[in-house]
């Protein structure tokens, strides 16, 4: 993790922009500094930021104070997205991260799916940073994260259980295409009204851990052959578990069998709404060390690349190599 201070520094200067541009559009920066950061790149970070600059927007207004008395009614609007960003400021400032965390882990899980994965994509990296080393930054990046969380929260339910897989691999190799493959993320996951069966038998935290490390790999080798579905959202059938696998050493155990769980819908939903018909042959990479492929990313500079590539490097084996060079090929480069 980056000890020279440009990861604090430059979340310092993102946190004067909001979550989303144009109504809908994630801020990925925060996110993708604290990747760079974490993979020896934060040289490049604030060039980085200076490019990516013109896609924020400022920080919106609040609406009305976030209380312990009226946050239920607050919960899903995201015209509150400030006023929950003030409410978990204060709450962390009284209580500490970790206590706030557990509190509102459980409470936030169900909504995981709003905002297309991204807020507790933003919570996994700032969970990492913070267990790496709690600044004031880093605290007010996780505030930031589970503010927009609460204000994108958006649940899934009455989803009908279909024949699923003991593995990973082949649970996502199950999991049925919806009819209708367009429009945005929310229209899309409207049309998600069954997922296979995954890993519904475990009760030991221990074992969720495992079969969550499972379902990351997976999720990543699936990219290296089925990107072409849609090589931008793709990315968080593997970083959205991976989110959730990064934050459970916070968690308390008791809630790390239902963190997998919430994890599997939104990996197999993602590959519900945007897998391709067919897969295209998967192509051996050649020999890359680790800094190299972030270097790679970094020069590249597409958010999406550079957080799938962050992730290759957590599962680290060929295959995953294979995917972070795929997103390369297939991804836009920042400009």
């Amino acid at each position: 993790m980056d000890e020279t201070g440009v990861l604090d520094e430059a979340l310092e200067r993102l946190h004067g922009a909001g979550p989303e541009r144009m109504g809908r559009l994630t801020n990925h920066a925060p996110m993708a500094v604290e990747a760079l950061a974490a993979r020896g790149q934060a040289a490049g970070v604030h060039r980085w930021v200076g490019l990516y600059a013109r896609k924020l927007e400022e920080f919106p207004a609040g609406v009305e104070r976030v209380t312990d008395a009226n946050w239920a009614a607050a919960l899903g609007d995201s015209r509150r997205v400030a006023d929950w960003v003030g409410y978990f400021q204060g709450e962390m400032g009284e209580r500490g991260w970790r206590e706030v965390l557990a509190e509102w882990w459980p409470r936030l899980l169900p909504g995981m799916y709003g905002g297309s994965t991204h807020p507790v994509i933003r919570v996994g990296h700032a969970v990492r940073t913070l267990l790496a080393a709690e600044t004031g930054p880093r605290v007010n990046e996780l505030a930031h994260g589970l503010g927009y969380w609460a204000a994108r929260h958006r649940p899934v339910a009455g989803l009908t259980p279909l024949p699923g897989a003991g593995s990973a691999a082949d649970a996502l190799d199950a999991v049925r295409p919806i009819a209708v493959r367009d429009g945005g993320f929310p229209a899309r996951l409207d049309r998600v009204t069954g997922l296979p069966v995954w890993a519904a038998e475990v009760t030991d935290p221990a074992e969720a851990h495992r079969r969550l490390t499972e379902l990351v790999r997976a999720a990543t080798h699936r990219y290296a052959t089925h990107a072409h579905g849609e090589p931008t959202m793709l990315v968080h059938a593997a970083t959205a578990p991976n989110a959730v696998l990064r934050t459970l050493p916070a968690l308390p155990r008791d809630l790390w069998v239902p963190s997998m769980w919430a994890a599997w819908t939104a990996s197999a939903a993602v590959t519900a709404m945007y897998a391709p018909d067919e897969p295209v042959a998967y192509a051996p990479p050649g020999p890359l060390a680790p800094e190299e492929l972030s270097e790679r990313a970094l020069a590249h500079g597409d958010e999406h690349v550079i957080k799938l590539t962050d992730t290759a490097l957590d599962v680290g084996d060929e295959r995953a190599v294979a995917a972070a060079l795929r997103a390369i090929e297939l991804s836009e480069p920042l400009a």
